[in-house]
Order: C-alpha cells, then sequence, then structure tokens
C-alpha cells in the first residue's frame, strides 16, 4: 500500500508554477538594489542577533525617564526592522 505524501510533497503539489506565483523570492529590495540586497539582507540578520545584548543594561537601569523609554520603543523597532529585513539572509 502506498503511502500519503508527507506535508512537504502537498505543499509542493499544490502550490501553482512559479510563473503564476507573486515574485515573493526577489523581493522589493532584490528588485530595487539588486547588487545590494545580500549584503544589505546579512547586516539586518546579524543586526538582529546583536540588538539584543543591548536589552539587559537599559532594563536593567529602568525605564523611569521619557529618554530610557524613547531608546528601548527605537530599540524595539530597530529590532523588528532588522528580523524583517535579515529574514531572508541565506535562504
Amino acid at each position: 500500500m502506498a503511502r500519503p505524501p508527507s506535508l512537504p510533497d502537498q505543499r509542493s503539489a499544490d502550490s501553482s508554477p512559479s510563473s503564476d506565483r507573486p515574485d515573493d523570492e526577489h523581493g522589493v529590495l532584490e528588485r530595487t538594489a539588486p547588487g545590494l540586497a545580500t549584503p544589505i539582507r546579512a547586516a539586518g540578520f546579524w543586526t538582529a542577533i546583536a540588538l539584543p545584548i543591548l536589552y539587559p543594561p537599559l532594563l536593567a537601569t529602568g525605564l523611569s525617564s521619557s529618554l530610557e523609554a524613547s531608546a528601548f520603543v527605537v530599540l524595539i523597532v530597530g529590532h523588528l526592522l532588522a528580523l524583517y529585513v535579515g529574514h531572508g539572509h541565506r535562504q
């Protein structure tokens, strides 16, 4: 008796041909700056790895002033942006 296809096989069988899909593998970054897309994605990836190092010192001192609270919000937004930009690095 034949085994049913595994989940990855089902996904590939269910997906439409690459010409019908939106160009998700080559996003806006690749279309606007094809020569810089790889270094920008790598920088975003490694920035997303390194940014959490800044959380403990900032949180250890407390967010008592508006400057510290603003810095924390900017750090969170920067981290999210780095995650978004770097998510496709080496895929």
